[in-house]
């Protein structure tokens, strides 16, 4: 159970990493009259989710935590890599660096590791918010599925928060996204984990 309470802690909105100050597009399509409502909001988190997060982020946050699980941060570095590369945007690569710099500086102050084990996460360079996700869990001694799903509701749920203060929507409407949304992300994570690296794509147009 302590794994569990690790992970509501890692996945938690009061995690201090500024998760809440992004939108990852949703604010845009709002604006261009792409959502408008509960229905088109959930339908935009949805593709994202499907052609983006679970088909390149998750599968690279996986290799990330396999990488970890055997000290080897060459491959953590090269994973960390293509990541910041797919960021599409100047503020999408900001948010992922931004994130991750705050996620190390907390896990300074937590007791899950030393200065040296941060140190040779640092000398990777240019941190991605996962790379950084995938260190903590893995010092949190948090099972690497859970992590995975973890993760995705994170990242669900922050977009669910910002499509109510947007849209706006009422907090029913929120709820009942996140538990039709929510309720996949499971499988989610499974394929994530058995994705190839040629099957890697971050196309969502």
């Amino acid at each position: 159970m302590l794994g569990l309470t690790r992970l509501l802690q890692l996945a938690s909105p009061t995690l201090p990493v500024g998760a809440y100050s992004y939108s990852g597009g949703l604010e845009s399509a709002i604006e261009d009259g792409i959502v408008t409502d509960a229905r088109t909001a959930e339908t935009w988190i949805r593709d994202v989710l499907d052609f983006s997060l679970g088909s390149f982020e998750a599968p690279l946050l996986s290799r990330m935590l396999t990488a970890l699980d055997v000290n080897d941060y060459a491959k953590l570095a090269r994973w960390n890599t293509l990541f910041r590369s797919g960021r599409e945007t100047a503020e999408l690569r900001t948010e992922t660096l931004q994130m991750g710099h705050a996620l190390v500086t907390l896990m300074k102050d937590l007791p899950f590791c030393n200065q040296t084990e941060i140190d040779q996460l640092r000398d990777i360079g240019a941190l991605t918010y996962p790379a950084v996700y995938a260190f903590a869990a893995h010092r949190m001694q948090v099972e690497r599925n859970a992590a995975l799903v973890g993760y995705l509701w994170s990242w669900l749920e922050n977009q669910v928060m910002a499509a109510l203060k947007a849209v706006p929507l009422g907090q029913s409407a929120g709820q009942r996204m996140l538990a039709s949304i929510g309720a996949d992300l499971p499988a989610i994570a499974q394929r994530a984990s058995q994705l190839n690296d040629d099957e890697l794509t971050n196309f969502a147009p």
